[in-house]
């Protein structure tokens, strides 16, 4: 067998390196492949169901300790039970050894402390009120007639005359829309701390029932809320309906935090709950329904936390002086987040020069010129855009604006757990019927109710909301 050509000619020496090259393509490719295995296998085996589906696979070298950390937040300790709840002769605890336990030295009294347990009773049992209705019959048409009472529903008779109370369904209610439990556990959860019995369907009847008169009311009454407050934060995520793509959208305000469920997301929606004429501030994210044209007089400040996401990502595959402009930005806005924070931490002093010196670089770093790179050409046109009508650095102008949209994705949390542990909303009804609920309830946590489920039990009676979200809106404003 001859050789090729190009190999024929070659030496003995030449035959052994050209081998010896060949010999360390050969492992490099074989390294590489194994590589390329494993990583397959890895996708394989994160496309499956796993213990830790989240789990980025290694380990923290110096994990964080648990609890509150040093300097970070006020630390309390649990306070003293309110007076009314006290029994009316504490428990004595009298000193009974004779002498010191370190020197044996005499003993004298050196005052009282005072110490406390809260415990739950050894058995919750439900309170039980029986009707003894008397029933008359009309002598002339035979018509029956039942004694009334303002406790008892008109209906209540025959298959429904043993129901239980409001008490009882608002503490469901705030268990599945408040904490999020799902609906399928709520009546064991019941049955184990109150021993009530009720079933899923009997909660989910009497949510749908309310959702369209008291709870309904309310939670109209929290939508036109949202246009007098200074700022809303407004999110969305993915939502189902009758296993139809769905958007769910949250708008926070300091006061009140109401849900929309939609098909799409566009500025149709949001202006269904911000009016093309609100004059607060709009915190978003970057997405288009909020860059509509009906939306062009809304002040709006886009979150900083998205947008250095954003760089990160374009920076992650640069190289070179590609990489020089989307450094200078995380520069600059990390530059304005440090100087917002350290306002709210009480170092005024210099805050409004230090603001307009990186207005003027944000400025000039953002000026219209044509870049070599096309990802930084994109962020240019589309920063460029939205700091031309102070969506960038609007927190500077005013301290009282976040600079980030954490309290929308707050928001979201509950129903994105929602969204795992249930099927979203099975028709349109059970859409309107979540959007409702969770919205009143979750703004009744937020105004510092005493007790949501006496909250809620407000709104089943007078269909508005407690007093104290009232007061709260008016301080405000």
């Amino acid at each position: 067998m001859s050789l090729s050509p190009p190999v024929a000619g070659l030496s003995r020496e030449d035959l052994v390196k050209l081998v010896l090259e060949q010999h360390q393509q050969i492992t490099a490719l074989t390294t590489k492949v194994e590589a390329l295995q494993a990583e397959v296998e890895r996708l394989k085996r994160q496309g499956q169901r796993q213990a830790a589906p989240f789990s980025k696979g290694t380990l923290v070298s110096a994990p964080q300790k648990p609890g509150r950390k040093p300097g970070k937040g006020l630390f309390r300790y649990r306070a003293a039970p309110e007076p009314a709840s006290l029994p009316v002769s504490p428990i004595e605890v009298p000193v009974t050894l004779r002498a010191c336990p370190a020197c044996g030295g005499q003993l004298i009294a050196a005052g009282v402390e005072w110490a406390s347990t809260t415990e739950l009773p050894a058995v919750v049992r439900p309170h039980v009120r029986q009707f003894r209705v008397a029933v008359s019959r009309c002598r002339a048409c035979e018509q029956r007639v039942r004694g009334q009472h303002p406790e008892l529903a008109p209906d209540q008779a025959g298959a429904t005359a043993h129901r239980v109370g409001e008490r009882v369904m608002a503490s469901a209610h705030v268990l599945h829309y408040g904490l999020g439990v799902p609906l399928r556990k709520v009546p064991a959860v019941l049955a184990v701390l109150t021993g009530v019995r009720v079933t899923q369907s009997a909660l989910t009847q009497d949510a749908q029932r309310r959702a369209e008169v008291s709870v309904g009311a309310a939670y109209e009454q929290l939508c036109a809320r949202v246009p007098d407050a200074a700022a809303v934060h407004t999110d969305d995520t993915g939502w189902r309906v009758g296993g139809e793509p769905a958007q769910l959208m949250a708008f926070e305000t300091a006061v009140v935090t109401v849900y929309q469920i939609r098909e799409r997301h566009r500025n149709e929606e949001v202006r269904e709950v911000v009016p093309a004429e609100y004059e607060g501030v709009l915190v978003t994210d970057r997405g288009r329904s909020y860059d509509a044209h009906e939306l062009a007089g809304v002040r709006q400040q886009k979150c900083l936390a998205h947008i250095q996401r954003s760089l990160s990502d374009v920076l992650a595959h640069q190289r070179g002086k590609a990489r020089v402009f989307g450094s200078q930005l995380k520069g600059l806005f990390r530059q304005a987040l440090d100087l917002w924070h350290d306002y709210h931490q009480g170092q005024r002093s210099g805050f409004a020069a230090q603001a307009q010196h990186l207005q003027a670089a944000l400025t000039y770093q953002l000026r219209e010129r044509p870049l070599t790179d096309p990802d930084n050409q994109r962020l240019l046109t589309e920063l460029g855009w939205h700091h031309d009508r102070g969506n960038l650095l609007r927190f500077l102008d005013d301290p009282g604006i976040e600079p980030t949209n954490n309290r929308a994705e707050r928001a979201l949390r509950p129903a994105v757990i929602a969204r795992k542990v249930s099927q979203c909303s099975k028709n349109a009804r059970g859409a309107r019927t979540f959007a409702a609920f969770t919205s009143v309830v979750r703004t009744l946590a937020k105004t510092g109710a005493d007790s949501v489920v006496e909250g809620l039990l407000h709104v089943f009676h007078s269909a508005q909301m407690p007093d104290a979200s009232t007061e709260a809106c008016h301080q405000s404003r």
